[in-house]
């Protein structure tokens, strides 16, 4: 199961939005091994396209050795599909590399014309490991607790 602050919902959500009719990418980075996103960080699509993203290579290396430096992790990977469901795409799972990462896909098919629409939206997440995809439960929560518990 995906545990995700709203405050992080929303900032994937605004930026699917935003970069539409374009996929929208970006990670969501947080300690290491808590399984727990915390920071968003969103990412140029390299490919500027409306069915493939592809993270620039200067700013994923960037990333990554800032993870490396404060020993965080990617433990969300997520992108936007512009005309179709949140779901992977062969490309998607033919490119995952991090097994331990949420993929979040956000669906921008329906009422992305508006920065203020603010109706449902398709948010759904995966685990995908050697090109098996198994959807998981996503819980949106105000906000982590302190024991760790959610």
């Amino acid at each position: 199961m995906l545990i995700i602050e709203q405050a992080a919902y929303d900032a994937i959500v605004a930026h699917a939005r935003k970069d539409h009719p374009d996929e929208a990418c970006g990670v969501v980075v947080g300690p290491e091994g808590s399984d727990r996103p915390v920071r968003v960080v969103p990412m140029l699509n390299a490919a500027m396209s409306p069915t493939y993203y592809k993270f620039d290579d200067d700013d994923w290396k960037k990333l990554y050795d800032e993870m490396w430096d404060n020993d965080e992790e990617a433990v969300v990977i997520y992108h936007s599909h512009t005309a179709t469901e949140a779901y992977p795409s062969r490309t998607d799972i033919s490119e995952a590399r991090e097994p331990n990462a949420h993929y979040v896909l956000v669906s921008t098919r329906e009422g992305a014309e508006s920065l203020t629409y603010d109706g449902p939206v398709e948010f759904r997440s995966f685990r995908i490991v050697d090109g098996t995809v198994t959807e998981e439960e996503v819980q949106v929560v105000t906000a982590y607790s302190e024991t760790g518990e959610n």
